[in-house]
């Protein structure tokens, strides 16, 4: 092949020579150092191609550095290479040399924003076309078969107009296309004085229009030069993309007055049919795409759907939660403190709406003692006007909000009431909503972190919602802040909480104080709150009141309650009211509780009178319950009554119950009718249960049938059985296929049940071969399980290993059990390390598990004789109060 350029231009030669030698010294081929670059493998092609001109600046650093020569040196050789050829090169580079962050698509996810797009390992979420999509894609066709194209996407911010642009254009990059986006010394300058050079099959990137088409001294002929290159037949195929804000399209699409003038002209002519709208919210098709592409694993459309939820602000959460992100990392220490006592807030159970009142005074201990000192008087108004500056997608850290007024008819009026007096306005002040996806990072970053002394300050002096502050006594006693969980409960309790109420009477009556606890729970019944009716009941019978304890069951089971009904049967039964007994049940089942009827049911059987016993479970039948019927078949078939148990059986069958089909699988198989069982398991297993099938696998099994039994298993894992996947993975150890074994359990992991790692990770510490149970212990942890990892830890410290215990329980609290912290605490404390128990007390305290101190005080009383009246916010131990 003649040499085209080399021989002629000595820079570029150069420039290829010391390219092929970097090659040859690394031992790569173009394929390699195409990915080594991450350039296309065209784009290398041509660099080396003597029949090709000078490679772009882009694709001659890339190439530098990842050969590891010195990039200016070779840039230089670029552009003497350029200069030497006497032709300026076109415009723009190949699409596949582009990052589309650098084309202004939006981050997305909780990236770091200081690093540098493209290289950082930045991805972008899946991606769901929608009605656009599929009329962009038809001029994209349009342009890959010759004809010149040209559409502005119109949409609101954060949309989804940039990344649609990208996406599209895609099929154009495998042809070989170029893009070109113009933008320096600024966007217009560049467009207007390069426009003219476009080369066919070259994609035009206008991306914010309005910085080409808006400029007031080269707006128009920027739109008449793109309309020239348009219709000029030798500079196509083009295609030219921008997007616009509906509020830019409008004024440039607006008619001027008659007799004024016309800024815009050209610019509607040239928009004129070539516009496309993007909607500003995913419609229910989008959802449900998003939706598919978030199981199937994309965690940041999985986010955003979390966020966004049915509102549809898909893209507009994607493009904005970055800069949400980095706001928070990098604002002002004032306001920084106010977003984590609003993070705080929210994961600790407050309602939306957060007061400024609250925030204000809830921040001052976030704040360190420096800069807490330099506040101003004004600071609150800063960080609040700081934290409403808007980002992509019209959001903001914190936004002032309005409360919905709830519209609900009205209450009637007694007729003394005087006329026009309505309910008083609300004097609560200025509300505050935080961003969806700060309350997402703050549930997750500040998850093992316990709010300081003033949050809980402000919240007991200004919240007054009481479910608000119930779930703050509640978050409070679960961190074991005992002092600031009572005052929030009476808090809660006098604003109208009867759960409030509730829990103070049950704190009395733990305390041993019955007179107090009965008077709360009285209190919480005067509030509507009827289920204390039980409890009061409870208390009377404690006291050896049976008549007024009765009296209450009564009452209580008035109103529903289905335990009362359950604990009056217990005393009519007490008193051998047989009569009494059955209203009371049938009273239950039309609540919805047929569990007495069931029980009567099976006395009457057991008692030999079958007539009432069958009675009575068609009764419960009625009511929509077949375990009655179940388990007289149960007991018919324990006395020899096969024939009897399967009429009962077949009953239920007919009324629905799948489980009936499994009972009439194992009576068949039992009588020696092989072919029966195995259709009655299939037909439960048609409709959805497999357990037929299993416990059908577990009998041939046990009859050493190991062939068929496994065909059953495969069957039930076929329907979708977990357990099916375990009994195979059991199967397959029993039978010394320890590979086969976890191939089962890593599949029945997949699909959610980790069980059987954890039974194979015992199994494999009794061999002794602790490296494999400790691998599959992990396996399960990593599916969301740390049972088998705490499993495992308990086992090697009753083993004397306390070093090789504590580093599985410290892998199940890397894994975000806090239990483990617990597990953990009680190794330091039978170790003799009470402080380094209390650490880990704390820490798990903080987190809201209450389950350590039972964990840690094993029955001594160390935590009681530790920490007797609770923490401080501090995490030190409260005074007495």
């Amino acid at each position: 092949m003649r040499d085209e350029y080399d021989g002629e231009n000595p820079a570029l030669a150069d420039l290829r020579k010391r390219l092929r030698a970097g090659m040859a010294r690394m031992r790569l081929n173009q394929t390699d150092l195409a990915k080594r670059a991450g350039l296309g493998r065209t784009t290398v092609s041509e660099t080396f191609s003597a029949a090709k001109p000078a490679p772009s600046p882009e694709t001659v650093g890339a190439l530098a550095r990842a050969l590891r020569l010195p990039v200016e040196e070779l840039l230089e050789l670029q552009r003497s290479a350029a200069g030497d050829t006497g032709v300026r090169s076109v415009p723009g580079r190949p699409i596949d040399e582009w990052d589309p962050h650098h084309l202004e698509v939006h981050p997305a996810g909780p990236g770091d924003a200081a690093s540098e797009p493209g290289r950082s390992g930045a991805t972008l979420p899946g991606y769901v076309r929608r009605e656009h999509d599929r009329v962009l894609a038809g001029l994209v066709e349009d342009a890959a078969a010759g004809r010149s194209r040209a559409v502005v996407l119109v949409g609101g911010s954060s949309t989804g107009k940039t990344r649609a642009c990208w996406e599209a254009v895609q099929p154009l990059a495998a042809q070989g296309w170029r893009l070109w986006h113009p933008f320096d010394p600024t966007r217009a300058q560049d467009a207007l004085e390069d426009l003219p050079r476009v080369a066919p099959r070259t994609v035009v990137w206008l991306n914010e229009a309005q910085h080409y088409l808006g400029d007031r001294t080269m707006g128009e002929r920027i739109a008449a030069a793109v309309h020239q290159l348009l219709v000029t037949v030798e500079c196509g195929p083009v295609l030219v993309l921008g997007t616009l804000w509906p509020e830019y399209a409008a004024g440039y699409m607006a008619l001027p007055a008659p007799g004024a003038e016309d800024p815009h002209s050209r610019v509607r002519e040239l928009l004129a049919g070539r516009t496309l709208t993007v909607p500003e919210l995913f419609d229910a098709p989008a959802l449900a795409a998003a939706a598919a592409l978030a199981e199937g694993g994309d965690g940041l459309l999985a986010g955003a759907l979390s966020r966004a939820g049915v509102d549809g602000r898909v893209t507009q959460d994607l493009a904005g939660a970055p800069e949400l992100l980095n706001r928070y990392r990098h604002a002002t220490p004032a306001a920084a403190a106010t977003l984590k006592a609003a993070m705080d807030a929210r994961r600790l159970g407050v309602g939306l709406h957060l007061s400024q009142a609250f925030l204000t005074e809830a921040a001052a201990d976030y704040l360190t003692d420096t800069d807490y000192d330099q506040l101003t008087d004004d600071w609150a108004e800063q960080a609040f006007a700081e934290l409403a500056a808007l980002v992509h997608g019209k959001q903001a850290p914190l936004r002032r909000t309005t409360r919905r007024t709830q519209r609900r008819p009205p209450t009637p009026r007694p007729a003394s009431a005087p006329v026009g007096h309505g309910p008083a306005p609300s004097t609560a002040g200025p509300v505050f909503r935080l961003a969806d996806y700060l309350e997402q990072h703050g549930r997750s970053s500040r998850r093992h972190l316990c709010p300081p002394a003033s949050f809980w300050h402000a919240a007991h002096t200004h919240l007054t919602d009481p479910n608000d502050l119930g779930n703050l006594a509640e978050a409070a006693e679960n961190r074991h802040r005992l002092q600031w969980a009572h005052a929030l409960r009476h808090r809660a309790a006098d604003h109208g909480s009867t759960d409030a109420l509730y829990r103070l009477a049950e704190l009395r009556e733990e305390a041993g104080d019955r007179d107090g606890a009965e008077a709360l729970f009285r209190q919480t019944v005067d509030h509507g709150d009827t289920s204390a009716l039980s409890r009061l009941s409870r208390l009377r019978e404690r006291a050896g009141d049976r008549e007024r304890a009765e009296a209450l069951a009564r009452q209580a089971a008035d109103h529903g309650d289905t335990y009362a009904l359950q604990r009056l049967i217990g005393m009519r039964e007490e008193a051998g009211d047989r009569e009494g007994l059955e209203t009371l049940a049938r009273q239950a089942a039309e609540q919805g509780d047929t569990d007495a009827l069931c029980s009567l049911a099976e006395l009457r059987e057991r008692a030999g009178d079958r007539e009432r016993a069958e009675a009575l479970a068609m009764q419960a039948t009625d009511h929509g319950s077949t375990g009655a019927l179940l388990r007289l078949a149960e007991l018919r078939e324990e006395v020899r009554d096969y024939e009897g148990a399967e009429v009962l059986a077949r009953q239920a069958a007919d009324h629905g119950s799948t489980d009936a089909l499994r009972i009439l699988a194992m009576m068949r198989e039992r009588a020696g009718d092989r072919e029966g069982a195995e259709a009655f398991a299939r037909q439960a297993a048609d409709l959805g249960n497999t357990s037929a099938l299993c416990s059908l696998a577990k009998l041939r099994e046990w009859a050493r049938n190991n062939e068929g039994a496994e065909v059953l298993a495969r069957q039930a894992a076929d329907h979708g059985s977990t357990d099916a996947l375990r009994i195979l993975a059991m199967m397959r150890e029993r039978a010394g296929d320890r590979e086969g074994a976890e191939a089962f359990a890593r599949q029945a992991a997949d699909l959610g049940n980790t069980s059987v790692l954890a039974q194979l990770a015992e199994i494999r510490n009794r061999a002794g071969d602790r490296e494999r149970a400790e691998a599959l212990a992990r396996q399960a942890a990593d599916h969301g399980d740390t049972y088998a990892l705490q499993c495992l830890a308990r086992k090697w410290e009753e083993a004397g290993d306390h070093g090789g215990a504590e580093v599985l329980a410290r892998q199940a609290a890397d894994h975000g059990d806090t239990s483990a912290l617990v597990q953990l605490a009680g190794m330091r404390n039978r170790a003799g390390d009470r402080e380094g128990a209390e650490v880990l007390a704390r820490q798990a305290a903080d987190q809201g598990d209450t389950t350590l101190w039972y964990s840690l005080g094993e029955g001594t009383g160390v935590f009681a004789s530790v920490w007797p009246h609770g923490l401080d916010p501090d995490g030190t131990p409260a005074s007495p109060w």
